[in-house]
């Protein structure tokens, strides 16, 4: 009994601190405002108290979300070993693998670039280049950062209609590059190499284990994107207090035929996460851009990112990069133009 002990402090600690978190997140808002205008009576038109409002609310408000739901993800992300993924994906074909590798793609915990050397894995295994394309699509642009961000700032509507889009994206973009048969764009070397297939059965995992692993996710996710959040958050702020309205409109909004584009140019050659990217929307929305042109920005920096294709440029030629960019970024072009049309 003694050996579970510190484990089952662990359990317990998260159930009895529930309360005090769901206090906390729910009235940000009101000790926010507490604080600024009550307490040290601070002026509501001041632009620099807008821009401080809107950073010492925002911060809190996303680092509690981001901890409770990646607690929970780490769990999940238990039953997704490596091996078990590209066991999960050998085998397949066509239309059904490209769902399977973008759906396992949502809830494996890798980014654009760490994605790569299991990209390599699985083309190495004789998993299909669309299906693996698919996985390398979904894996940073849907992950769980992603959705508690655009959640907790936008509502569960803008966050479910994210997934929808970019698994969308995935399956399309991986079936059409499957269609077209680019194996031969693939550098010659990878498919000199033969992943050894390892017929060790795998270890039963406890669920002490797993709930262990949800205290991993958010001790290693948190370190990584913190640095993201604050910077995004903090060039949000400035954007909500100095950036007038006018100015954000006049190109991001959906009356410009030339803001999705634009938006999505812009987006591919810039480097950073949901983390870092989420806050400057939200921001962007607020100054008058568009839905659509908003997303179609995120979806461009999250799923495109410049250290990305330099590092696929080491597995793939270079026909078939610009092909893979072509692709996702109309796919993305066609998200922000349809979203643009459908809301007002």
């Amino acid at each position: 009994m003694e050996k579970n002990t510190p484990l089952n402090r662990k359990i317990l600690l998260p159930i009895l601190l529930l309360p005090v978190w769901y206090l906390l997140y729910h009235n940000l808002q009101f000790l926010t405002d507490f604080l600024f205008y009550d307490l040290f009576k601070m002026s509501k038109e001041d632009h620099l108290v807008k821009s401080l409002h809107f950073f010492v609310f925002e911060v809190p408000k996303v680092l509690l979300l981001l901890v409770l739901i990646i607690f929970f993800v780490g769990i999940i992300r238990s039953f997704f070993t490596t091996e078990r993924t590209r066991k999960a994906l050998e085998g397949k074909n066509s239309f059904t693998g490209n769902v399977m590798a973008s759906l396992l793609g949502i809830v494996t915990p890798f980014c654009s670039c760490s994605a790569i050397p299991l990209f390599l894995g699985f083309i190495e295994s004789g998993v299909p280049l669309g299906i693996t394309f698919s996985f390398l699509i979904a894996a940073p642009m849907i992950n769980e950062v992603a959705i508690v961000l655009l959640y907790g700032m936008f509502g569960w509507q803008t966050a479910l209609i994210y997934v929808m889009m970019g698994l969308t994206i995935a399956i399309s973009a991986g079936w059409i590059i499957g269609k077209l048969k680019l194996e031969h764009w693939v550098e010659d070397w990878v498919y000199s190499i033969r992943t050894e297939k390892s017929d060790d059965i795998e270890e039963k995992i406890t669920w002490e284990t797993r709930i262990q692993s949800g205290y991993t996710s958010v001790k290693d996710i948190i370190k990584k994107v913190w640095l993201y959040i604050i910077g995004g958050i903090a060039i949000g702020a400035a954007a909500h207090g100095y950036v007038p309205t006018d100015f954000m409109a006049s190109f991001m909004g959906k009356d410009q035929w030339y803001a999705v584009p634009l938006s999505t140019l812009i987006g591919i050659p810039l480097y950073s996460n949901a983390a870092g990217i989420v806050p400057i929307v939200s921001v962007l929305l607020e100054k008058g851009a568009s839905l659509g042109t908003s997303l179609a920005f995120m979806m461009s920096v999250i799923a495109l990112s410049l250290p990305e294709i330099i590092i696929l440029r080491k597995v793939l030629k270079l026909p078939l990069i610009f092909t893979f960019v072509a692709i996702v970024g109309s796919g993305i072009m066609i998200v922000g133009f349809l979203f643009n049309i459908i809301f007002p």
